[in-house]
């Protein structure tokens, strides 16, 4: 499960230090999809703090929500739920302390735009913490064909969709684009690794689920890229690769923390 821990830890010590200055911190989280990284982040900002986490499709608000609660946390008083486009985010310039997306750009083919947006919320002096995988990095061992195809795949079904496969190692000039400049972006790399039995099966039965019941499975054979029997192919390579001992999964991941200037040039 993705948590601040796991797939924020560039944005915690930044967290922190703001909230020793400001216990009452608002952060909005962009795309939060499942919404375990916003609960996660709202348990961070309690007591005082709130986070607002959005996505453009209310059945994921719905289960976004669902886990919140789940987790223990006050509806709408420390996490709240809003349906948004990033493009358009119905917000007044220089609302919110922290604006935060993970994994959110790559599915976007006008990210310099979002990043804008991101922008234009943001207070002056407020960060904004973004964090994108870097689809070409990704290592598989054992090398099962089977895998590497659907790898082949993933990057092909994101390039057709308008997505973008070289996100992580794009973000700062994304962000140079939307009118940054260099000195106020902290960039570095970081990775996620799968290779504990619990993380291979969660991870792998995660991407079966893809396959089975997401949108790349119909958009691969849409396009033609794969077939019902390629499909079955790399479920049984996933299925095989989570009951192998000596499994593994390496990605990496982009990251960045831009401190937003009183005020920015208009984006290239």
């Amino acid at each position: 499960m993705a948590t601040a821990s796991n797939s924020a830890a560039h944005l915690l010590p930044h967290l922190q230090k703001a909230l020793t200055c400001n216990p009452n911190l608002k952060l909005l989280d962009i795309g939060c999809g499942p919404g375990t990284i916003s609960a996660s982040l709202a348990q961070h900002l309690l007591p005082s703090g709130h986070v607002l986490a959005t996505d453009i499709a209310d059945d994921v608000l719905s289960r976004a929500k669902e886990h919140a609660i789940s987790q223990g946390l006050a509806v709408p008083e420390n996490i709240s739920f809003q349906k948004e486009s990033v493009y358009e985010l119905s917000f007044s310039d220089n609302e919110f302390d922290i604006v935060h997306a993970h994994q959110v750009l790559c599915h976007l083919d006008d990210p310099v735009a979002a990043v804008a947006e991101m922008l234009r919320v943001c207070k002056p002096s407020g960060l904004i913490s973004l964090r994108e995988s870097d689809m070409r990095m990704w290592c598989f061992w054992p090398e099962l064909p089977s895998l590497l195809k659907f790898h082949g795949l993933m990057v092909d079904v994101m390039l057709a969709n308008g997505g973008q496969d070289k996100g992580g190692r794009k973000l700062v000039s994304w962000i140079m684009d939307a009118g940054v400049e260099r000195k106020d972006i902290e960039a570095g790399f970081g990775t996620w690794c799968y290779s504990e039995p619990g993380d291979r099966k969660a991870w792998g039965e995660a991407m079966i689920e893809r396959l089975r019941t997401g949108q790349m499975r119909q958009r691969g054979i849409e396009l033609g890229l794969t077939t019902e029997e390629g499909v079955e192919e790399m479920v049984k390579g996933w299925e095989e690769w989570i009951e192998r001992g000596d499994a593994t999964l390496g990605i990496v991941n982009g990251e960045v923390i831009v401190r937003k200037v009183a005020s920015l040039p208009k984006a290239t």
